[in-house]
């Protein structure tokens, strides 16, 4: 009497597909706060906090002539911002419900949907958070222009990308270690708060410096989305394509990770641990 009506057609289980996942998706958005503008203000008031707190740090500590010649708040937003991409996307995907959550008792859910709309949920928010902050800027103190907007706006897609994909990892291992792994996705945040790069340019390193952040993605993807942002800055010593290739590796393997979880969890283990 109450089973749902399924399309059998490729064309209606697709739209169905992107129909659940939409609902998910704004589920998800409205967990963090009960109302979206509210939600959304919150996140827009920790990005300004954050920007505002290095622009008084690097003209405290005099870092301020390290930067590209052009806009310097412009220049401390590209870090802030694709930082807060990356790091909301990891612990979105990180903290998405598995498969023993409640809502999977629901036919049509699955955790491929739960993934996607958490994903998809975060890249929202700082989207229209990014854009909000900086037509107010633009709009407010000082306008801004972006040399290359399609770069850099492929830049934050690949910080929220590369995020995802260290969320999947940490998502599929979580439910063997659930505390160690939360405590590494923590760890992993806060040290990109300088392994990031968001502070320095890589042009400006010394290779026993370069050495040290060369093999965070987050910081590629920062330092080409400033190549894109100034016209008076080209990198050489990063690159886009690596953290693409390590993106799409980790995802293969958090993928394959939470496909072999799936198989043996239990929901009988979070109550043992």
């Amino acid at each position: 009497m109450f089973k749902a009506r399924r399309s059998n057609s490729t064309l209606g289980s697709t739209f169905s597909l992107l129909e659940l996942i939409y609902h998910s998706t704004v589920r998800s958005i409205r967990k963090t706060h009960g109302n979206a503008i509210v939600g959304l203000l919150m996140n827009m008031v920790q990005t300004v906090i954050l920007v505002a707190t290095f622009y008084v740090m690097f003209n405290v500590l005099g870092m301020r002539s390290n930067a590209i010649r052009g806009d310097f708040l412009l220049y401390v937003m590209s870090g802030i911002f694709l930082f807060m991409t990356h790091t909301k996307a990891l612990g979105a995907v990180a903290g998405a419900e598995g498969a023993t959550s409640q809502m999977m008792k629901h036919a049509p859910m699955s955790t491929a949907v739960s993934i996607t709309s958490a994903a998809l949920g975060a890249l929202y928010i700082q989207v229209l958070s990014m854009v909000v902050v900086i037509s107010v800027y633009h709009l407010a103190f000082n306008p801004v222009e972006i040399y290359d907007p399609i770069g850099a706006i492929g830049m934050v897609l690949l910080a929220w990308f590369t995020g995802v994909a260290i969320g999947m990892v940490i998502l599929a291992a979580k439910p063997w270690a659930p505390d160690f792994f939360g405590v590494v996705a923590t760890v992993y945040s806060r040290v990109n708060m300088i392994a990031s790069g968001k502070m320095f340019l890589a042009n400006t390193l010394p290779h026993k410096m370069l050495v040290l952040f060369d093999w965070n993605p987050l910081f590629h993807t920062i330092d080409q989305a400033r190549g894109y942002a100034f016209i008076n800055y080209n990198p050489h010593y990063s690159s886009w394509t690596y953290p693409l290739i390590v993106g799409v590796v980790l995802l293969m393997i958090g993928l394959m990770g939470e496909f072999y979880t799936r198989q043996y969890v239990s929901i009988s283990w979070s109550a043992s641990r």
